[in-house]
């Protein structure tokens, strides 16, 4: 059995920005940063894109990604999640006689995405004994705290037991950072999702994340890498 495979899901329907995966990101295609970076981490026998797209996966190839074989029509609609393109990855190249112990699927628009990240995560996954690692980062204001507009166009709290209560007596809470995902294989197949049984924390920092759906965001994420990589 192989020890580790990336999987860099980029279909090519993307509708708020355009050929987003393969879109430039300060002088090469964003896909090309999570590619770069799999590779560089030396973690990985596979770092493979799945994608129904003839121009990203010439992209992708042209950067160092494999593209052993094309992603199926059912996996490439807008119902499909990430854990079915994953799962159809795995029986793919279970097909081709290759398993793998561990997977990383890294999103093709997470530029933050570093080697020192993929290896700093995996020594968390391998210490735990983690069935996944799931990078988070803190939401800035605390969450019980959280407003609504309601039936009547008026402001209220969702918990307003929670008023007069002082921030720091409130729970710390994370969102997922959108960027990669370390699991084990067997525990992908068995239950069909990426979020696991037992899966553990990798945190990082509001200035290390950004969500890319519109081009208000590309343009954060812009600000926000040339900010900490001095690009």
């Amino acid at each position: 059995m192989n020890k580790s495979i990336a999987i860099i899901p980029a279909r090519g329907g993307s509708k708020r920005i355009p050929r987003k995966n393969i879109k430039d990101f300060l002088g090469k295609p964003i896909i090309a940063y999570g590619i770069e970076a799999a590779i560089n981490s030396k973690l990985f026998d596979v770092v493979m894109v799945s994608t129904d797209d003839l121009e990203i996966a010439e992209v992708s190839k042209k950067y160092g990604a494999l593209i052993p074989f094309m992603r199926s029509i059912e996996k490439s609609n807008d119902f499909a999640t990430t854990a079915d393109v994953l799962l159809e990855v795995l029986m793919e190249y279970k097909k081709l006689g290759k398993e793998f112990e561990y997977l990383c699927c890294i999103y093709p628009t997470a530029p933050f995405v570093t080697p020192q990240k993929l290896i700093d995560s995996f020594i968390i996954m391998i210490e735990n004994n983690a069935d996944s690692v799931i990078p988070v980062v803190k939401f800035n204001s605390p969450i019980q705290r959280a407003l609504r507009i309601n039936n009547k166009n008026q402001l209220e709290y969702i918990w307003p037991e929670n008023i007069n209560k002082r921030s720091q007596d409130l729970e710390y809470t994370y969102h997922d950072a959108g960027q990669f995902y370390w699991a084990k294989s067997k525990e992908v197949f068995h239950s069909k999702q990426l979020f696991l049984k037992k899966a553990i924390p990798f945190i990082v920092s509001e200035m290390d994340v950004q969500d890319i759906d519109t081009i208000e965001d590309w343009e954060i994420a812009l600000t926000k890498y040339k900010v900490k990589f001095n690009a």
